[in-house]
């Protein structure tokens, strides 16, 4: 018991000093770790930063231009989205009648007002293909790779390469590989189902040719085709650091672009919703926050002040997580994260009361605790897995704008069923117990005598 009142002693200071990092993070001086990763608000909320991407859509056939600018927005997004929290909004925009090449990308980015950081949290998403040389064979060429990080090759490739339709549109995963023998960094690169038939048919047909690979519009590597090569993998090598190479395989797994883009425009936006409705999300969690602990308190007495310390407890891991990660609190997000609390309410109402049916039977109140847990878990269990698997039903097949809200409230469900059979259990098993049916500060909700 000493054990265990010690632990839970513990436990309440360390929710106190992190509950202090969590709210008074922006005013903290000295700083500490989490004033480093202040709370990020939603486009809906703070504003951010509106780009305008330019595509270049000349090489590509008319019938395949909208597969491929839906290509970009899926990789653009993955790429400054790759949690699913930060709800960008990622759109593309098609020219007028009559326009040439004014297929745009339009960017939005919430929380972000600094347009150099925009810029570089989307990043040089690299633009892949393949070509094949047009007229007589060549031998490989030896590339190199300045302190730029800029590919460069001794041969003149005007005129003389064409474009095989093989573009990063196609590629699956990139891989970091050291060749064998010389233990020299290369690239592996697995082509999808539909890539590695088609890389399969280029090699078959340009045995002897070379096939160079265009990075950005730079020959990284230009290969001779000796056999046809079916198994969808192809090799990028050169005169790589294993930095470079590892950067490269970075980009590339993060998205490589079946067109190239450009930007031509930059602005910061404003909040659509505004302060107002960050101070109206803020009194709805804390108004349902009071009345809830004013629910508890009065049916359950000292098992309800447990559980409050407890959901207390709850917000504060709930919220330190949201910074961490951290996680972007549009309205939906908001909305998520307060229907978690009425889930965590719901695990420790399960328990108080299989425990008051248990002291209705006569049990003594470390008994009615112990068979209360036991059998309320399998119904918190149940309750809780379904709304899991909701979420995650959302997050995977929703938009930006449900993943948000999935997260956070997928998150918040997680969460209170570990702070329902940890802390709550731990609180309530710390207390004394009276023996007997006459302590007043267990009499309501437990048992219907007095």
């Amino acid at each position: 018991m000493l054990k265990k009142r010690i632990t839970a002693i513990v436990v309440l200071l360390v929710g106190i000093a992190l509950g202090w990092m969590v709210f008074r993070s922006q005013e903290a001086n000295p700083p500490h770790f989490l004033a480093r990763y202040p709370f990020r608000l939603g486009l809906d909320l703070s504003g951010g930063s509106h780009l305008i991407y330019e595509a270049d859509v000349s090489q590509i056939p008319a019938s395949q231009i909208d597969n491929s600018m839906a290509s970009v927005r899926d990789v653009i997004e993955r790429r400054v989205n790759a949690f699913g929290v930060s709800e960008p909004v990622v759109q593309v925009q098609n020219g007028g009648f009559g326009a040439v090449n004014t297929h745009q990308l339009s960017i939005e980015l919430p929380g972000v007002t600094d347009i150099t950081k925009a810029e570089e949290q989307i990043g040089q998403t690299p633009f892949l293909e393949f070509k094949v040389q047009s007229d007589k064979p060549m031998a490989p060429q030896n590339i190199v790779i300045g302190p730029d990080g800029k590919a460069s090759t001794n041969i003149d490739v005007s005129n003389q390469f064409v474009s095989t339709g093989l573009n990063g549109k196609y590629l699956k995963q990139a891989q970091l590989v050291f060749a064998q023998g010389t233990n020299e960094p290369t690239v592996s690169l697995q082509f999808d189902s539909e890539g590695t038939k088609l890389f399969a048919q280029i090699t078959k047909d340009n045995i002897g040719k070379v096939v160079a690979i265009y990075l950005d519009g730079q020959v990284i590597s230009a290969p001779v085709v000796r056999d046809a090569i079916t198994n969808g993998t192809a090799v990028i090598s050169g005169s790589f650091t294993p930095e470079q190479a590892r950067e490269l395989v970075s980009s590339l797994n993060s998205g490589a672009l079946p067109v190239p883009i450009h930007l031509i425009s930059t602005e910061t936006v404003g909040a659509t919703l505004g302060s107002q409705a960050v101070h109206a999300g803020e009194m709805a969690a804390i108004i349902g926050f009071i009345i809830v602990g004013l629910f508890l308190l009065a049916w359950y007495r000292l098992p309800g002040l447990v559980a409050v310390i407890a959901l207390a407890l709850y917000v504060v891991i709930t919220l330190a997580l949201y910074k961490l990660i951290p996680v972007t609190l549009s309205a939906a997000g908001i909305a998520g994260f307060i229907i978690s609390i009425g889930m965590a309410v719901d695990a420790n109402i399960l328990i108080f009361e299989r425990a008051r049916e248990e002291r209705i039977r006569g049990r003594a109140i470390g008994e009615a605790l112990s068979a209360g847990f036991q059998r309320a878990w399998t119904s918190i269990r149940d309750a809780n897995i379904s709304s899991i698997i909701i979420a995650l039903i959302l997050y995977f097949f929703g938009s930006s704008l449900i993943k948000g809200f999935a997260l956070t409230f997928g998150l918040g469900v997680l969460i209170s069923l570990l702070s329902a059979i940890t802390i709550t259990r731990l609180f309530l098993q710390a207390l004394p117990t009276p023996k007997g049916n006459k302590s007043f500060i267990f009499s309501s909700g437990f048992t219907t005598k007095k």
